[in-house]
């Protein structure tokens, strides 16, 4: 029986549902590590705060009026609540109140919050997975379908070179074959990195290090390139080159979007109990590749990640296509956020 209380903590360790217990005065005596998540604190520093300090609501009445209702003594489950949270952070959440009474003059109550913007993260999220991999599979399907009458194209144009009489006509024939080079090179785009990534212990920092090098060798000194690291971050698995692709492609993107002038912001963090389309993760790594562009066009933000999709003229718009997929094959995804002064593209990665 000795082990039963061991085994009750470690089940709520491992919730994804924040769990917070409050003495019979609401000052908190227990939070699971989903709450520390939520809260962005330890539960070291918030051990021992009032709960009007820990969460508070759109005004005094309702504040109030919550506060009655969790010292009725009744259970109860309200949707949909709008919360201001320690950390400033405004979130909609479904919460249930459960008094748990030892005896007449000690209650405690047990409060389990669910953030309603979680779930639909994890929607948005699996079919994001879903739509990127049926749409690189067409796209396999038709790159592989043009590259057999390309490659005849272009050596029935060098063969017909070799006959022209003229090296004026011969300049004809260049332009068939440079073209369909290009071709070539758009659809080896297309089919992206050949063979399974090859896994190996990959120090994000190093990487982002690297990546940042290259872009201010490209970029002027208008814009600015800030470092925001975690060093406590361990490394993952993952396939170094295909990372520093993946990486490479935003950041040149958020270049491209500040048009010669703005600052960029790479950025690591830690996030614990995070979903990935169908799975769990104890811990992933989150890089962040922050800039302070005009943001997204709201009518291209939910199809960024497809391929052939820019805002911009020049654009093949096939670097996030590629970088989606590039971590995609790490069990990663990237995710992005944006509004007229701040974009964030967020490289999720598991750390096992």
């Amino acid at each position: 029986m000795s082990k039963q209380p061991e085994c009750h903590k470690r089940v709520l360790e491992n919730m994804s549902t924040v769990v917070l217990m409050l003495d019979a005065d609401l000052i908190l005596e227990y939070v699971n590590p989903a709450g520390e998540t939520l809260f962005e604190q330890s539960a070291r520093h918030m051990m021992g705060m009032p709960y009007v300090e820990l969460i508070q609501h759109r005004d005094e009445i309702s504040a109030s009026k919550w506060i009655d209702e969790i010292k009725s003594g009744q259970s109860f489950t309200r949707h949909g609540v709008p919360l201001i949270l320690l950390n400033h952070n405004e979130v909609t959440a479904n919460i249930t109140i459960l008094p748990l009474t030892s005896s007449a003059d000690n209650t405690k109550y047990l409060i389990e919050i669910t953030p309603v913007e979680r779930w639909l993260r994890i929607a948005r999220d699996e079919q994001r997975v879903e739509q990127q991999e049926v749409t690189q599979e067409i796209l396999r399907g038709l790159a592989h379908e043009i590259k057999n009458p390309l490659g005849g194209l272009r050596g029935a144009a060098q063969l017909l070179e070799r006959e022209l009489p003229s090296d004026d006509l011969k300049e004809y024939t260049q332009v068939i074959i440079s073209e369909a080079d290009r071709l070539q090179a758009l659809v080896n785009r297309i089919l992206g990195p050949a063979g399974l990534p090859k896994l190996k212990d990959v120090n994000v920092h190093e990487v982002l290090e690297l990546v940042r090098s290259l872009i201010k060798i490209e970029v002027n000194d208008k814009i600015k390139i800030h470092r925001d690291y975690d060093p406590s971050i361990p490394d993952v698995k993952a396939d170094h080159d295909m990372l520093i692709q993946a990486l490479l492609n935003i950041t040149r993107n958020a270049c491209e979007a500040l048009k010669g002038k703005g600052n960029i912001t790479l950025k690591t963090r830690v996030v614990r109990k995070y979903t990935i389309g169908f799975k769990r993760h104890k811990l992933v790594a989150c890089i962040e590749v922050i800039d302070d562009g005009p943001g997204i066009p709201a009518d291209i933000r939910e199809k960024i990640f497809f391929p052939m999709v820019t805002s911009r003229a020049e654009g093949s718009g096939l670097g996030l296509a590629i970088s989606q997929s590039l971590i995609q094959q790490h069990d990663g995804l990237i995710e992005c956020q944006s509004e007229p002064g701040h974009t964030v593209f967020s490289v999720i990665l598991p750390i096992n």
